[in-house]
């Protein structure tokens, strides 16, 4: 059995007054370009508008937690705070441990990035054990076994930053 998707939201969400940022690694571009796509386009229905969504790169995943932080910081200097950031990256299993390390260190990064930066940091790091999985997850698949888990972290963004964001109280 699989498990589709972030589930039915619990209300409607209204992004039109938050600004987000989108940095993704570049590795596994075909794959990264339908997740930042598929967040995008979630993140327009829910009302972010266009200009109010920052998109930029690095590398690979291992840099997303560095750069998402000079990213965050770099948007308030400006003047331009963000409400949520989603650092995309891909990471698929390969025959050394390099995934294992990269993976783990990873994840810790982005969940301890939240304190620092006081702004929800969506995960948007696919773990793949195939590249067959990760584009099933990037909604890339003949099959039609999963969806786009772009999208669902483009809803989860817009309901983190409403609900919990710099603004929301």
């Amino acid at each position: 059995m699989v498990v589709k998707g972030l589930g039915q939201l619990d209300q409607d969400y209204n992004g039109s007054e938050i600004r987000v940022g989108i940095i993704h690694a570049r590795w596994n571009k075909m794959i990264i370009d339908a997740l930042v796509n598929g967040a995008v386009e979630r993140l327009k229905s829910m009302g972010v508008r266009e200009e109010n969504i920052v998109v930029e790169t690095v590398p690979g995943s291992f840099e997303l937690p560095w750069a998402a932080k000079r990213f965050i910081d770099a948007q308030k200097v400006a003047g331009e705070p963000l409400d949520v950031v989603i650092p995309i990256g891909v990471l698929i299993k390969g025959s050394t441990m390099h995934f294992e390390y990269i993976s783990e260190s990873t994840t810790h990064a982005l969940m301890n990035l939240q304190e620092k930066v006081g702004i929800p940091v969506i995960f948007g790091l696919l773990t793949c054990l195939t590249e067959e999985q990760a584009l099933a997850r990037a909604g890339l698949d003949a099959g039609e076994s999963m969806h786009n888990h772009g999208e669902d972290w483009g809803a989860a963004a817009v309901e983190m930053a409403v609900k919990f964001g710099p603004n929301a109280f």
